[in-house]
């Protein structure tokens, strides 16, 4: 064997395993790509995402653009999609917008729900006297302010302190009087002449000092009731004075009135013992609770507001009249009320409306009328009933979109899909029919009336209460008559605009060729 034979057959000795391997592995490889693979795979392009119909800017819903790219604001374009009109339909004004934008825009929802209002109206008030601890001092006789023993406003003064001695002849005359009285051993003088004394407000002191030492004093030195500060001071020494004369006021700190005023839309809020947070400039950083002790029965006819009063104790010292406080008073409604988010509203100068979230990328917006705020929660009085969902962010955007075409208003959720058309129709259409008079109040216009089927509208025979409009008389009209009417449909009212009796020749268009009729009074 030559030596070219003898290398080629160990050539193929050696590369032969190597070539059955790569066989075997290729036919493994294969048979395992079929088995792993998805049957009945088609390729990408058959199954291409649907063609954007718009881009929009995420904060500018009238910025469109046909194609990718950046807002006024630096922001990606979302894109639009055509949902092929799946999704709820609450007539005009309502859009659809896919599941991708929806998480795009960071769309978020709340549901409408009956909770306790919790309002927090926030006044001023000012720190006063306790009315019920400040005393006035007149005297009872006239004379002459000898001696003064309180000089200024605002000093302290302690009960049983002296406060001015006076000369006055009427105490005079009246003292000589007991001691004459007390001369003649005579009971019932002597005890007229001590209720004299003590009717001028002779302190008891004097009377017994008197009585003891039998000499009459020219100067009286009368005493603080109670403990307190000089409120006012009208007098001083020298002075003349008569009886009904104000010659000072004592008025007692160890308890002090806050008088605050609340306006006339949220007096009725208010009620006695409703808590409150005070504040003063005075010391900041502290608070004080306390609550609404009263009430004041009279509104302020300059400020349009009502007075309440509150009460703090004060033994410390750290209210001082007429101090500026800042209350916070705590009101929460006895009843639960319909609530939704406050940042969900949207306000506008002449209405109020949410973005009704409808479920499937569906939104409109509505108008509501809102009553109470508090500083979360805003009170839903009509446009929303419980369980629904609204949106609390981004709805600036979806209400921009909506309110170009919207009319604000709900759907009756009795009505089909198929009649909602039919009902966009009827608000600005008229009809002429056929019925029977089944009762009328004439001096209402006011006639109930078995009507005939609408075919225009797709309405079967129905009886309906009517109204006339101004100019239509119902005078000649009788009941089981047979008539011929126009009416129209004004703000969810059915107004005749025309009527008259038919003519035997032209019979009612009644239940005779339809089912028969029901009393409906919503249907038309």
């Amino acid at each position: 064997m030559s030596n070219n034979t003898l290398l080629t057959n160990i050539l193929f000795t050696n590369i032969k395993p190597i070539i059955v391997g790569m066989i075997i592995g290729g036919i493994l490889s294969f048979g395992a790509y079929q088995v792993m693979s998805p049957v009945g795979d088609e390729p990408s392009s058959v199954s291409a995402a649907k063609k954007p119909l718009y881009w929009v800017a995420p904060m500018d819903a009238n910025y469109k653009r046909d194609q990718p790219g950046k807002s006024p604001m630096g922001m990606d374009l979302v894109a639009v999609y055509d949902d092929g009109g799946k999704g709820p339909d609450e007539g005009p004004g309502t859009i659809r917008i896919s599941p991708d934008v929806v998480n795009n825009l960071g769309v978020r929802t709340a549901t409408v729900a009956y909770k306790s209002l919790h309002t927090q109206i926030n006044t001023v008030g000012y720190v006063t006297y306790d009315q019920d601890k400040l005393i006035h001092i007149h005297p009872r006789v006239q004379g002459w302010i000898e001696k003064l023993y309180v000089k200024a406003i605002g000093d302290p003064v302690k009960k049983d302190q002296p406060l001015y001695d006076i000369y006055s002849p009427a105490l005079v005359n009246a003292q000589e009087e007991l001691l004459l009285a007390l001369d003649r051993k005579n009971s019932r003088l002597i005890s007229a002449a001590q209720n004299r004394l003590k009717a001028l407000q002779l302190p008891q002191y004097a009377i017994a000092k008197l009585q003891k030492t039998k000499k009459v004093q020219q100067n009286i030195t009368f005493y603080a009731p109670q403990n307190g500060v000089v409120e006012n001071l009208k007098i001083r020494e020298g002075f003349f004075v008569k009886p009904g004369s104000t010659l000072m006021s004592i008025g007692d700190l160890s308890q002090v009135w806050v008088e605050a005023e609340v306006f006339e839309r949220q007096a009725g809020q208010v009620k006695t013992g409703t808590p409150i947070t005070m504040t003063l400039d005075y010391l900041p950083g502290k608070t004080w609770q306390g609550k609404v002790d009263y009430i004041y029965p009279t509104l302020d006819a300059k400020t349009r507001t009502v007075k309440v009063r509150l009460r703090f104790n004060n033994e410390k010292g750290e209210f001082k009249p007429n101090m500026f406080a800042q209350i916070a008073i705590h009101t929460t409604a006895d009843a639960r009320a319909l609530l939704i988010p406050k940042e969900a509203l949207i306000r506008t100068g002449t209405q109020d409306r949410v973005v009704l979230a409808l479920g499937e990328g569906s939104f409109k917006s509505i108008a509501v009328s809102v009553g109470r705020f508090d500083s979360e929660n805003v009170e839903i009085l009509a446009g929303l009933s419980e369980g629904e969902k609204i949106v609390t962010s981004a709805q600036f955007l979806l209400d921009s979109e909506s309110s170009k075409s919207s009319d604000f208003k709900r759907m009756n959720h009795a009505d089909s899909e198929d009649n909602r058309s039919v009902n966009d129709e009827l608000a600005t259409s008229s009809a002429t029919v056929t019925g029977t008079i089944n009762s009328l109040m004439i001096a209402h216009g006011m006639i109930n009336i078995s009507r005939s089927a609408i075919e225009k509208w797709q309405r079967p025979a129905a009886t309906v209460d009517f109204i006339t409009a101004d100019g239509v008389s119902l005078k000649g009209l009788s009941q089981s008559m047979a008539v011929k009417f126009t009416f129209e449909i004004r703000q969810g009212n059915f107004v005749i605009i025309e009527i008259a009796p038919l003519i035997d020749s032209e019979p009612p268009l009644s239940a005779a060729k339809n089912e028969a009729p029901v009393v409906d009074h919503s249907n038309h």
